[in-house]
């Protein structure tokens, strides 16, 4: 499509005879990112889509009672540059906010933003490395501090400090440096060419008080009491966190949009599982909203006939897959299990990882465990769509498995268990305790018995496996095991952080506290070679066939055996309003618009 179809496309929309969405769509399809795409509808002449809650305008902030919500993996730690996983994510989403959220066609919408830089408004560089934030003013921290310029530089400042050992460094590694313009403009400038330049201080990417923090900043980072006991910009106000329980907040009396939020006060439970928590919502209606249902759909339809919620499913980038170990879990060197020092003493046989991809039966686990909530597939890397590599096959086969096992020379025992070099065929294979996952474990555990490997399940606390907490062996970022499964949240429609995960740079180790998430420890210099190349190619063409290129190669070395794209499932009661799943942001990326129909 060349610039005079493009006009053409636009005079549609603007005639009313092409939606915004299917405008979107089809750039997107042909490279462009959506926020790219949803820039030229900025162009004069061209409406906005209509926000939700249009049809409600309160006419005073508060008086909306309770909003009960239920995350049954419940956050451990607030501070968004050190907490990892989705739970920490979302609960520090209720206090902290970004620059700008990703709408669930991966638009950016204003948060603390004045508005979205584009070629228009002169924000984008067109040399693809800078770019220029207005911040809203009026904004203030829950403590009345003013929420200003240097609060953005800070948070870079405060990611980018090796001794911070931020699990955020990654979307901020790149900036080159960020000047203050004005109280509440800065100019972001990178140091190559950035195609994806909303990475930083965007959806999931929420900003902290300089105020608070920067005494903290470095290596004292994991001592400043705010990690536990946020001071944000958010809708609401942190009354107590109990990590690992539960949140309780008020609303913030001064929150910048005007008669928001609806709610009073708000609670988050955690602990228990995905199967009560979605009873309580759809069945009972003891809460308004459970998070992550990862239940199965056989069930999650039979709750939903309690008629007080509905399920809601969207379609996500997050892959649940199965994790091979590079390095050896059971040798310490230097105070430190998988190391990479230490490579795996089964795993670094590309045999065993290539029989271990031959029996993931992935159609039997669509069938029985997760339904419509999950789609089989091939690819760690699947949305969006431009990205999605069609070079690879997934195959269920327990013959192949045991010619190849053969053929590299593993015999079996008496047993039935194969060994080699006095090796024996033996894995642990780790996840979090959920249904869906112990069901999946033990579908995997029966058709490798059939090859001769033998699996012994381990099953972890979901607080536990998700935590962000260095000193905690059993984190899925330790991997203290041979195998583990569990889902990779992509957090962004761009795929530039989700497939930094297997950069060198990135392996998760001692010295940066295990916040980094290359947790496979794999290594290989091609792919360092073709990411690099990714993040700065401004053809998006181009662009799209190295991140392909880079999905292969995880997937050709077995690094990760993909079980099935999950959809994000949610319960929502049926008298709560202008709820919105996004795949790119938090569950909260509308939080202050939430309301309840009498």
């Amino acid at each position: 499509m060349d610039a005079h179809e493009i006009r053409k496309l636009l005079a549609q929309v603007k005639a009313g005879r092409v939606s915004r969405r299917s405008f979107v769509q089809t750039l997107v399809g042909l490279g462009l990112t959506a926020p790219m795409a949803a820039q030229l509808l900025g162009e004069p002449g061209i409406a906005r889509g209509q926000q939700k809650g249009a049809g409600f305008t309160p006419t005073r902030r508060g008086g909306g009672g309770r909003l009960r919500l239920l995350w049954w993996q419940a956050p451990t730690l607030l501070n968004p540059h050190l907490s990892v996983g989705t739970t920490n994510s979302d609960g520090l989403r209720i206090f902290y906010e970004p620059l700008a959220a990703f709408d669930p066609d991966g638009n950016l919408v204003p948060v603390l933003a004045e508005e979205i830089p584009s070629d228009r408004n002169g924000g984008v560089g067109k040399d693809g490395r800078s770019v220029v934030w207005r911040l809203k003013k009026g904004v203030t921290w829950h403590d009345g501090r003013p929420f200003t310029a240097d609060d953005v530089i800070f948070n870079w400042e405060y990611a980018v400090d090796p001794a911070t050992a931020a699990a955020s460094i990654g979307s901020y590694s790149e900036i080159e440096k960020v000047d203050k313009l004005d109280s509440h403009t800065v100019k972001v400038s990178f140091s190559k060419p950035t195609p994806f330049w909303a990475e930083p201080f965007c959806g999931r990417r929420t900003l902290i008080p300089k105020h608070l923090f920067e005494p903290y900043k470095g290596s004292k980072s994991r001592e400043a009491p705010t990690n536990l006991k946020p001071v944000g910009t958010g809708p609401y106000r942190c009354v107590d966190f109990k990590p690992g329980d539960s949140i309780r907040a008020e609303l913030n009396t001064a929150y910048h949009v005007p008669n928001r939020p609806f709610f009073d006060t708000l609670e988050l439970k955690g602990g228990g599982d995905a199967v009560s928590a979605a009873r309580a919502v759809l069945q009972t209606g003891e809460y308004d909203y459970a998070w992550n249902l990862q239940v199965e759909d056989d069930v999650l339809n039979r709750l939903e006939r309690g008629g007080r919620g509905r399920v809601d499913i969207v379609g996500s980038g997050n892959i649940e897959h199965i994790q091979c170990n590079s390095t050896d879990p059971w040798t310490e060197i230097d105070g430190e299990r998988s190391s990479v020092k230490a490579p795996h003493p089964l795993l670094t046989d590309p045999a065993v990882r290539q029989a271990l991809s031959l029996l993931v039966d992935r159609a039997a686990i669509q069938e029985n465990v997760y339904g419509r909530t999950g789609i089989v597939t091939a690819n760690y890397l699947n949305l969006p769509p431009r990205f999605a590599s069609k070079n690879t096959r997934w195959e269920f086969n327990v013959d192949k498995a045991n010619q190849l096992l053969d053929g590299a020379g593993w015999k079996r025992g008496s047993d039935g268990v194969r060994a080699k070099d006095g090796k024996r065929l033996k894995l642990v294979y780790q996840t979090s305790i959920n249904s869906l996952r112990q069901k999946t474990q033990a579908i995997v555990k029966q058709s490798c018995a059939k090859a001769g490997i033998e699996i012994e399940i381990k099953s972890v606390v979901a607080s536990v496996f998700f935590s962000s907490d260095p000193a905690n062996p059993d984190t899925n970022s330790h991997f203290y095991s041979d195998i583990q499964m569990y889902a990779i949240v992509m957090t962004a429609p761009d795929p530039r952080l989700f497939m930094r995960t297997f950069t060198s740079w990135a392996v998760a180790a001692k010295a940066n506290k295990w916040q980094e998430r290359n947790v496979t420890r794999w290594r290989n210099d091609e792919y360092d070679r073709t990411f690099l190349a990714a993040e700065t190619e401004l053809d998006p063409v181009k662009r799209a066939a190295l991140f392909i290129k880079l999905n292969d190669l995880v997937i050709q070395n077995v690094v990760v055996i993909p079980v099935v794209l999950r959809s994000q499932v949610a319960g929502v009661s049926l008298k709560l309003r202008d709820v919105a799943q996004s795949a790119w942001d938090s569950d909260f990326w509308r939080l202050p618009y939430w309301y309840r129909e009498a």
